[in-house]
């Protein structure tokens, strides 16, 4: 998309996350890049105020809260060449009239998964040093454990399996080569000598859970993922293992594994659920095996410009007539988030 004057761009999102997203230095190298008001902020494409917006823009800055953008949008915006999202997934996002217009789709999905990584690595650590159980039990008796108490905690061998080597996974396979686990890696779309080079041993996903100390959920939420772990899958992992899900809650037959954590067999780290947020009345909040917190592993707070970042710099690129770094292709939702 280069130009010799600046492209017409419009925000479309919730304005809430605006500000950070987008602070003042970062606004200012963006509004070098594109021509835009910042003070219109588009939350719904029919409405009559976004349409002299929309008739001109050739660039959509998409983040949470922007309305799916379909056919008619599309009609709207006849000069749309480019919808930049400032988050995740597009699946829910872009209709099909945008790749049948061959629209260029691009995403910060790989800048939200390293807050997403973090996540998961810290609570694998503390995981396997059992911290949660421990922290219960030094509430309890305010006495430290013996050295045969603790015999079995420790991360040195640990074997950590990891289901999705999705953008998340990836990252998470990063961050955890400096450290002396054993990784373990499920993922139909990888092959044992990809699988190595990422530090990983694949498995089918039955073995993953039978060897498993630790499993991390990181595949996508599509039909063939649905309740992947299901009751029998959730039985084969060992009786003390930690199931953590930073990815989707429909990964998880939900029942099944409420069943299991409240008879005590499993722990988990849980930070997405189905339904989210869970019922008031659910267990879950409560068990002492179980961490409940409130999809907070993605991008927050400070973590937004970086989403932002990657925005800019995918404009910049555009006008310049390179081709996107971070381009959502067609041929890839059904198998990515």
């Amino acid at each position: 998309m280069p130009s010799a004057k600046l492209p017409r761009a419009v925000f479309a999102m919730d304005p809430v996350h605006l500000p950070l997203l987008f602070p003042p230095p970062l606004l200012a190298r963006l509004r070098r890049t594109a021509e835009l008001d910042p003070a219109h902020v588009v939350r719904d494409f029919t409405d009559r105020t976004a349409a002299p917006y929309l008739a001109g823009a050739e660039v959509l800055i998409t983040g949470w809260g922007c309305p799916r953008i379909d056919a008619r949008t599309l009609t709207a915006a006849p000069r749309l060449r480019a919808v930049l999202h400032a988050a995740g997934s597009v699946r829910a996002l872009v209709g099909e009239a945008v790749w049948e217009r061959g629209v260029t789709v691009s995403s910060a999905a790989g800048a939200n998964a390293l807050p997403v990584a973090e996540y998961t690595l810290a609570m694998i650590l503390l995981a396997g040093k059992d911290v949660f159980t421990q922290r219960e039990r030094f509430r309890a008796t305010h006495v430290r454990p013996s050295p045969a108490e603790t015999a079995t905690i420790g991360n040195v061998g640990r074997s950590v399996g990891i289901v999705g080597a999705s953008r998340v996974g990836r990252r998470l396979l990063e961050l955890l080569r400096p450290h002396d686990f054993e990784v373990l890696l499920h993922d139909p779309y990888v092959g044992a000598e990809e699988a190595a080079a990422l530090g990983a041993e694949l498995l089918p996903l039955e073995d993953l859970l039978r060897r498993g100390d630790i499993v991390s959920l990181h595949a996508p939420d599509i039909p063939e993922t649905r309740h992947m772990l299901d009751r029998p899958r959730l039985a084969l992992i060992r009786d003390g293992g930690v199931l953590i899900n930073t990815a989707r809650g429909a990964l998880v037959d939900h029942e099944a594994l409420t069943e299991e954590l409240v008879s005590g067999r499993l722990h988990a780290v849980l930070d997405v659920t189905e339904p989210e947020p869970l019922p008031a009345e659910s267990p879950l909040y409560t068990l002492p095996n179980v961490l409940l917190t409130p999809h907070l592993a993605g991008s927050l707070g400070n973590e937004l410009e970086r989403l932002g970042r990657v925005v800019v710099e995918e404009l910049e690129r555009l006008t310049a007539g390179l081709p996107p770094a971070h381009e959502v292709r067609y041929a890839d939702l059904g198998r990515v988030a």
